[in-house]
């Protein structure tokens, strides 16, 4: 198995680290809402796939593990006195799964590749953005990495077990070469899986009408 690092075909641009650390509230609500998808996601699956044990076995216990950062990350935002308002999900996952085919096994395969590529990805920024953090947020990022690394490592081993020996490695590019694409491409709105933020003119018509940027 590649590490993260070897494995997404590039780093998280220091663009983004940089607006996570001017937008931290927003950065740690984005964030529990990704825990909450994250652990929908994998009841959803498990209720999709009943007869897949080691499956079963391993969204269980992703589950849990998301749902305890979750819990983390919420104790943190209340006692910084941060309000949990909703937030539009970024695009990020969403373009991530267009590819995703509609027809089982390959449903399940690649369904499985677009998970291990979001944790990885997520593991990927907890790792870049803990040293910049004040201590409390540094050590909980730092203390993420191991969990999300196995996440990864679970849905791209189950990816591996539904091709049944056939190779993945184009499947995997394909969704890799997505992520790249989205990571170095811009957004409107800073999330916890944005992109590179479009810069606009100041005093232009679209700058003066638009509420959808960065609060």
């Amino acid at each position: 198995m590649k590490t993260i690092n070897d494995f997404l075909l590039c780093p998280t641009p220091d663009a983004w680290i940089e607006l996570a650390l001017d937008n931290q509230e927003i950065l740690l609500i984005d964030h529990a809402n990704c825990e909450k998808k994250a652990a929908s996601t994998a009841l959803n699956l498990m209720y999709r796939y009943v007869h897949h044990y080691d499956l079963l076995n391993k969204m269980s216990r992703l589950a849990r593990e998301e749902l305890r950062h979750f819990e983390q990350i919420i104790a943190i935002m209340e006692a910084r006195g941060i309000e949990y308002v909703q937030l539009n999900a970024s695009r990020y996952a969403q373009k991530l799964r267009k590819p995703v085919r509609t027809y089982e096994p390959a449903t399940l395969i690649d369904t499985m590749i677009v998970g291990a590529i979001i944790e990885a990805r997520s593991c990927e920024r907890f790792g870049k953005l803990a040293p910049h953090l004040d201590d409390e947020l540094k050590k909980f990022y730092q203390s993420l990495l191991k969990s999300e690394a196995r996440h990864y490592q679970d849905y791209l081993n189950l990816a591996i077990e539904a091709a049944e020996g056939e190779s993945i490695d184009d499947r995997i590019e394909l969704f890799l070469k997505r992520d790249k694409d989205l990571m170095e491409s811009e957004d409107t709105e800073f999330r916890f899986h944005s992109g590179i933020m479009k810069v606009q003119d100041e005093g232009s018509e679209e700058d003066s009408g638009d509420s959808s940027g960065v609060k």
